[in-house]
This record gives C-alpha cells, structure tokens and sequence, in this order.
C-alpha cells in the first residue's frame, strides 16, 4: 500500500484482515520491519485508542513513534492554497506538510470535520494538503469523513468473532447523544462493510440520518430499529449528526438506546461500539457490562489493525 485513507488503498480487505490476525497471534514477528524508520504521529484532535494502539504498533515492527499535538503544541496551520496570510494562522501546511515529510518515514494525520460546511469537510481538505505536500505516505488516524482503523479493526473482530458457514447479519444503528457527532465512524464502517462483502449488511437510524451514498452503499437501510435487529449476529451502535441537514441534531429519542430488551429478538448479537461511549444515554450499562458485549476485545484489536497497515506501507 501507498497510503491509508480508505477503502480504495487496499487491494484486498480479507487478506489485510487476515495480516492483522496473524500479528496478534504472533506480534513481533516482523520486529525489524520497521528499524530506523519513523512514523510521524501528527494531531489536530484529541485521542485515546488511535494514539496508544498504533504507537504499541509502532514499536512491535521495530518503528519509532514520534508523537506531536498539532493543535496544542505547533503553530497554526493554514490550509488555504493562494491566501494573504495576515491573519490568524502563522504557517502554511505547505511548508508544514513538506517539513515533516523531511523527518519521517510515514506521516499519520487526525483531524475532524468542522460539522457547518459540508462540502468543506467532505472534500477532506485537511488530510489532503497533507498527502498533497508531504511527500511521504500518510496513514488516516480519522479524519473528516472517514475512520480506516476503526473500520478495520471492527472488520477483524467481526470475523475473530464468527465461525459459521454462512455470512453473519450484521446491523449498525443509530443511537442517541448529546452533542453532534460526525459522520466517519458509521460512513466508515459503512464502506468496509461493503467492500469486505462478507456481511448482511443493514443500516437502521431514524428518517433525516441517512448517510452519503457513496459510503452507505449497497446496505439494507431500515427504519424501524426493532424489526432491523430481528436475527442480528452483531449489533454496531453509533451516534451520528445528520448528513442532509449536515450536522444538527434530528432526534433525541431515548427508545434507541440499545438495552438488553432491544436485544431480545437477536441472534444473541455480539455488541460493538468504537468507544469512547456515553453509558445509559448510547448503550445501557446491562447491555456493556453484559456478556454479548466485545467493546474491549474490539478496543484491543486496534493494534492489529494498525501494525497490519504500517507493515503494508513498510513493505511497499
């Protein structure tokens, strides 16, 4: 691979999925892979999960893992091409990109959408610039649209999870929040679904959270979110701002919150949720206190998925 920003850098999601497996039974067997390269671990968001798991990553290939808070520790950026910088920004990332790409092997980027204009967000201009000027291959940690990790990791521990013949029922629903959510982790998940194919895939949120279509794909959309869990082997549950009226809040219907009753009519569904979650208010604490619940072991998995990506970028 020559980057990771979605979908369309891996060749073949079952064979990266079956990489990152193969790492956590044996994790440092590629332990030199990445001696005397640096990855360049640059943030305009805060982190838990994506920040530790590919630092541990990191280092299981040999790799340093330098570390820089973008937001609270450099300069800020600007990210227009042609402008008069007399305002509030002190360096351009043309410069700031170029300059990294001089220090490391892979620059690894975490930015969110601003949530006010979609088409700015959608255009993933922050993450661009960087692909644009770095010169070196970069590695999504999230970004305005899109979460590859994440979706990664949920792809691997769906199929950790999954022995039978046939193809698992797998539904991500909507649940309520507090504040506006992007759209990344469900488009993402969205996509890897898709392009994994190894899923009956469904979507179920109330009308007016609709995702774009060209990450929805061809999933089942639903809109009752009883009758979209009847049979469901895996219940994701994610929080996102509306797409079509980009990012308001539509509803704060407390109903779908899942709780151990909405998972009566599963197929005693395994549940997942990329974390950090608002307990009571996303899931009740009976459904992740319960044993249905794999947020850790999909938590955990992270590792994998991005020790599996850097390895691929290395070997490239």
């Amino acid at each position: 691979m020559k980057q990771f920003i979605s979908t369309d850098d891996v060749p073949s999601v079952p064979r990266l999925v079956d990489i990152a497996l193969n790492y956590k039974k044996d994790p440092f067997r590629d332990n030199t892979l990445g001696q005397h390269k640096t990855v360049g671990m640059i943030f305009l968001n805060p982190s838990l999960r994506t920040r530790l798991s590919t630092q541990v990553a990191a280092k299981n290939l040999g790799m340093e893992a330098v570390v820089f808070n973008i937001d609270k520790e450099g300069w800020q950026l600007e990210m227009n091409d042609g402008v008069v910088m007399n305002g509030n920004t002190s360096e351009h990332v043309k410069e700031a990109a170029a300059v990294m790409g001089q220090y490391f092997d892979i620059l690894a980027i975490r930015t969110f959408p601003g949530l006010k204009n979609k088409e700015e967000d959608y255009t993933e201009k922050y993450i661009n610039q960087f692909i644009k000027y770095a010169g070196v291959p970069v590695v999504s940690l999230e970004s305005a649209t899109l979460h590859p990790l994440q979706s990664l990791t949920d792809v691997i521990t769906i199929k950790e999870n999954w022995q039978q013949p046939h193809k698992p029922k797998v539904v991500m629903t909507w649940a309520p929040h507090v504040r506006a959510l992007p759209q990344a982790v469900p488009n993402s998940f969205a996509q890897w679904m898709n392009a994994w194919g190894e899923a009956d895939f469904v979507i179920t949120h109330p009308e007016g959270y609709e995702l774009d279509e060209k990450f929805s794909g061809n999933a089942r959309i639903e809109y009752d979110q009883d009758k979209a869990l009847e049979g469901a082997d895996f219940v994701y549950v994610k929080n996102w701002s509306s797409y079509r009226d980009y990012g308001k809040i539509l509803n704060t219907d407390s109903s779908w919150m899942v709780t151990n009753e909405k998972l009566k009519h599963t197929n005693a569904a395994k549940i997942m949720h990329c974390l950090p979650v608002r307990r009571n208010v996303v899931i009740a604490d009976e459904v992740l206190d319960g044993p249905q619940s794999i947020v850790i072991q999909e938590a955990g998995n992270r590792v994998w998925a991005a020790q599996a990506v850097l390895s691929e970028i290395l070997k490239g």
